[in-house]
């Protein structure tokens, strides 16, 4: 019997998700709804993300298309965009909303990487804080009396094998990311 909590890898999957995430949010080469669907819009006087009250299609490869279920929000969905930092000026035509894509400069690509980076780091940063947790509770339960110190060693190399598959999970997501933001 392991002495790790059940909920561990649910946990550490819960933060694989976030980083899918905040991936899917970074800007590549391609248009993807998922770069806007997550945009607060400031409409109906709460914030909801963009995704709640349009359609978004990415028709072409360097265009997205939103149409509003409500055209009166189309003002606020607009205003949104402009402020989000996507650098992207929308287009209003009619009913729907244009964001039309420029190619990005490999200026711009490597300070995509570096905010990858910094968004790989944290979610390490997370995935650490998760194992300096659950290693505390089992030195409690050492110390306790409730595991004996063979079970306690047995857990941290468990939980350490663990952490180093979703080190490796990161780890691949952040390359594909890279590949996808390099290429042209």
């Amino acid at each position: 019997m392991t002495a790790l909590p059940i909920n561990i890898k649910e946990k550490l999957n819960k933060v694989i998700e976030h980083l899918k995430n905040e991936l899917n949010q970074l800007r590549t080469g391609r248009a993807s709804p998922s770069l806007v669907e997550n945009i607060q819009i400031e409409a109906y006087g709460t914030k909801t993300p963009l995704i709640e009250l349009a359609s978004i299609n990415a028709p072409e490869v360097r265009q997205i298309i939103i149409q509003p279920w409500d055209p009166s929000i189309i003002k606020d969905i607009e205003k949104a965009i402009k402020i989000s930092n996507l650098g992207i000026t929308p287009t209003v035509d009619g009913q729907i909303i244009r964001l039309n894509l420029p190619s990005l400069t490999e200026e711009r690509r490597k300070e995509l990487i570096k905010i990858m980076a910094g968004i790989l780091e944290v979610t390490r940063v997370q995935i650490r804080s998760i194992r300096e947790d659950i290693n505390k509770t089992l030195k409690n339960q050492e110390r306790d009396g409730d595991i004996s110190e063979d079970e306690m060693f047995a857990a941290q190399k468990e939980l350490q094998k663990i952490v180093e598959d979703f080190n490796e999970q990161i780890k691949k997501l952040g390359e594909a990311k890279e590949k996808d933001i390099m290429t042209i």
